[in-house]
């Protein structure tokens, strides 16, 4: 599909015209939906948490203390599934001097469900330790000590300095000139900040390194994943003509049995194409016989009959 900063824009004017219908037609699900939204947006204010630090050494370039940060941060997205790789942020390194002493503090930060399932098992734990190291090693070129401690204190330095450290890396991560470049759908509008892992490093747990005791905290990609199965709904396109038989616009009658609110769909529409998901149940994607204006289409979800429908002005 083409993109746009003109064409997100259009897209958003979808998905507030899709709201208003919720509102008209579904005001107990918008009134829901609204509460989700800004409960999950004041969480994702929120900045990351410490939980554990660690304490090693760095071997080359210059042999020197570490401190690892370890935080949990709800910015950071959950793995895709059980068999996908773990999100992370790994900060920058920094250089402290204290009287005589100068050691290096890492701060990384990982989705909280991570880190508090490591917390409930030892090994588990352990893994994720060594991982988050060779995670570092491969990120910064160091070489680091194989040994290491749980150090007891959470942190190391200042809560203040670490949320500056990982929070200025995840602004690169989710620059907004990168994301404009990319195809937006009305779902990735609303959850853009956190519903895309592919914006932040992979952790993943070699096979030789996989213990039967670390259940699925970090395991290797299987070959053969499940996939949800989507089915193609049933819809009517047509072309509505003037009394002159000149083409006016396309209308598309999407039918979605067993779905009650316009929250669950997602549309995308370009000149040339149009995409809906529907809560992981239905995908339609249709190559349109014409070039429809984008800023004129509109859509309204009929309730009563589980039924989209979307108005396209031709071009």
């Amino acid at each position: 599909m083409k993109t746009s900063s003109k064409g997100l824009l259009t897209q958003l004017t979808q998905f507030w015209n899709l709201l208003d219908d919720l509102a008209e037609n579904d005001p107990e699900g918008y009134k829901n939906f609204i509460e989700q939204e800004l409960k999950e947006g004041k969480q994702l204010c929120a900045g990351p948490e410490p939980q554990f630090c660690v304490q090693t050494r760095i071997l080359k370039p210059k042999e020197k203390m570490l401190f690892i940060n370890l935080c949990q941060w709800k910015r950071i997205p959950a793995p895709k599934s059980l068999t996908h790789p773990v999100p992370l942020i790994v900060g920058r390194p920094e250089d402290i001097s204290e009287t005589s002493d100068t050691y290096t503090v890492i701060d990384v930060a990982y989705n909280p469900d991570i880190l508090q399932t490591a917390e409930k098992d030892q090994v588990k734990k352990d893994q994720l330790v060594k991982m988050t190291m060779k995670c570092i090693e491969e990120q910064l070129q160091f070489t680091l000590s194989h040994t290491y401690h749980i150090t007891k204190f959470r942190i190391k330095g200042s809560i203040q300095r670490t949320k500056q450290n990982l929070m200025g890396i995840q602004a690169e991560c989710t620059d907004l000139k990168e994301r404009m470049r990319k195809e937006h759908s009305l779902g990735q509008i609303r959850s853009s900040t956190v519903s895309n892992p592919d914006q932040f490093p992979q952790l993943l747990l070699p096979k030789d390194q996989v213990s039967g005791k670390a259940g699925r905290l970090i395991e290797e990609i299987s070959s053969t994943e499940i996939q949800v199965e989507m089915k193609i709904p049933v819809y009517e396109l047509k072309i509505v003509k003037d009394q002159n038989e000149k083409p006016l616009k396309i209308e598309l009658k999407v039918e979605l049995p067993g779905i009650n609110s316009v929250s669950l769909c997602d549309l995308s529409v370009s000149e040339d194409d149009l995409l809906i998901e529907v809560s992981e149940k239905y995908r339609l994607h249709l190559n349109l016989p014409e070039s429809v204006n984008i800023e004129m289409t509109t859509a309204k979800f009929i309730k009563e009959k589980s039924t989209l429908m979307i108005m396209m002005p031709l071009v």
